[in-house]
């Protein structure tokens, strides 16, 4: 947790980007992640001399040669504003060194650098950045990620395409209903800053701390485990960062648009899919990977990336994927054609219906998360649902913490759906049977099978409401005519 002194000075910071000049949030996260990237750069060389010297033996990999030294973060950090700034902007300077490194086949974080601009305006604004980070405990892998985390939560208008950031309380429900195991191979193709990514490493760290201590599991944390796409030049950039600041070493990441033909390969390679994927507008036929259309031809953005997830999920693999409403009901042969495909030919366990609120300030719509297994032959028996209520938080725009949240009960339900066969359709889960759904047309919508109790109110008769009012009129009558005697 960020103590409320770093928070404070986060802020700081945030508002000389924005007084000087620099407003859109993912700018001012980017020109951050490119700081740390420094940063990082010369603490990996630092410890890789104090190796060579308890050790002896050759030199690790070196970053900086010894003309060089000035633009490590230890020597600058030091430098008044002015020569601060001509160190990171000259052609040969820090910025142009860490450019440089993409093109030597680095770790997964350099190689997404090719294009980085670097746009802090003046030199007291960059000595004001380079000062705070500078004073954080970065030694602290949990401070790190806080500190990214606390950065993003800043991302406070959605983006184009759909993008939005998914809140990271609903991203550790998804996790914990999953489970991840330590053999998973985890994907999510719309990765946008890694949150889905993130938490499942923290699951590890926080439930299964003894993993780390067996290296096959360490080399398959920092170099198989973690997977994902994103188009977005810039969302890629923090994305990565996100990782590495969270103790992620080489995740996977690809800059390409998981639904282009670029990405005909990702068939059948993942064992466990999170994502909350774009679903807003439609594509062109020509730009999507024509194996998707055999699943389901349709332009909706939502449909195909559902599709994509059964294509890449090996069999037995698993998803939580959060998708619109309209998912759920469609009356289109698209969404009708992709439900049935889900439920007949694979294992749908569980619907969970999330309050329009959810995603403000972002957005309003109504969004639903659907969890199942990819079998290719059908086990879909019986569905949960749940109707989830409430999230922790006020479902308006300010988003304010409440004590009312049904995240940890639906955690404990799902763990348990033996149990949940008991429960009647007025409770907030119960299960319905495969066929009731086959039945009615495949619909997934809450309200098709929850019942509602109505409970019968009685009124008072006019007749006696008009005795008591005509009672009251009177005793009124009688007090005000007490209170003029008193004033004679």
């Amino acid at each position: 947790m960020l103590t409320s002194e770093l928070r404070s000075r986060i802020d700081k910071v945030w508002e000389a980007f924005w007084t000087g000049g620099i407003a859109n949030p993912l700018t001012v996260i980017e020109q951050i992640t490119y700081l740390l990237f420094i940063k990082r750069l010369d603490e990996l060389e630092t410890r890789e001399e104090l190796k060579t010297n308890m050790l002896g033996g050759a030199a690790g990999k070196k970053y900086f040669s010894p003309e060089q030294q000035d633009l490590r973060w230890s020597r600058f950090k030091n430098f008044d504003p002015e020569k601060m700034y001509k160190v990171f902007t000259r052609e040969d300077g820090a910025f142009a060194l860490m450019k440089n490194l993409a093109g030597e086949n680095g770790s997964s974080y350099s190689k997404y650098l090719k294009g980085a601009t670097f746009m802090i305006p003046t030199p007291n604004l960059l000595d004001k950045v380079v000062t705070m980070i500078s004073e954080i405990p970065m030694d602290d892998l949990d401070t790190k990620g806080d500190l990214y985390e606390y950065l993003l939560s800043k991302i406070a208008s959605a983006g184009q395409n759909g993008q939005f950031r998914t809140p990271r309380h609903i991203i550790k429900m998804m996790v914990e209903l999953m489970e991840p195991k330590e053999d998973d191979i985890v994907c999510d193709p719309a990765a946008g800053t890694c949150g889905f990514l993130v938490a499942v490493s923290e699951y590890f760290r926080e439930h299964k701390p003894d993993l780390f201590h067996k290296q096959s599991f360490r080399e398959h944390y920092n170099t198989k485990m973690f997977n994902g796409n994103e188009f977005d030049a810039t969302m890629i950039r923090i994305g990565t960062m996100n990782m590495v600041l969270h103790g992620i070493e080489n995740p996977n990441l690809d800059d390409k648009d998981s639904l282009s033909e670029s990405n005909a390969g990702m068939k059948e390679k993942y064992s466990l899919v999170l994502a909350n994927p774009p679903f807003k507008g439609s594509l062109d036929y020509e730009s999507v990977e024509s194996g998707l259309l055999k699943i389901v031809k349709t332009k909706k953005t939502e449909l195909l990336f559902l599709a994509l997830m059964l294509r890449s999920l090996k069999v037995g693999g698993r998803c939580a994927v959060i998708v619109p409403d309209g998912v759920l009901f469609g009356s289109s042969n698209a969404h009708k054609a992709l439900r049935q495909e889900i439920i007949d030919n694979h294992q749908l366990e569980g619907v969970i219906s999330m309050p329009a609120g959810v995603f403000r300030p972002y957005a309003g719509v109504s969004t639903a998360i659907l969890l199942f297994t990819k079998t290719g032959k059908g086990g879909t028996s019986n569905v949960w649902f749940y109707d989830m209520q409430a999230d922790g938080f006020s479902l308006d725009d300010k988003r304010q913490p409440i004590e009312a949240s049904d995240t940890t009960d639906i955690i404990n339900r799902f763990r348990n759906l033996k149990d949940e066969s008991k429960r009647k359709r007025t409770d907030k889960s119960f299960m319905v049977p495969v066929k009731e759904i086959q039945d009615n047309n495949y619909d997934l919508s809450l309200n098709r099978y929850k019942e509602v109790v109505y409970e019968e109110k009685t009124y008072e008769k006019p007749t006696i409401i008009i005795a008591q009012i005509e009672t009251l009129d009177k005793e009124r009558t009688d007090l005000l005519k007490q209170l003029k005697s008193m004033l004679s």
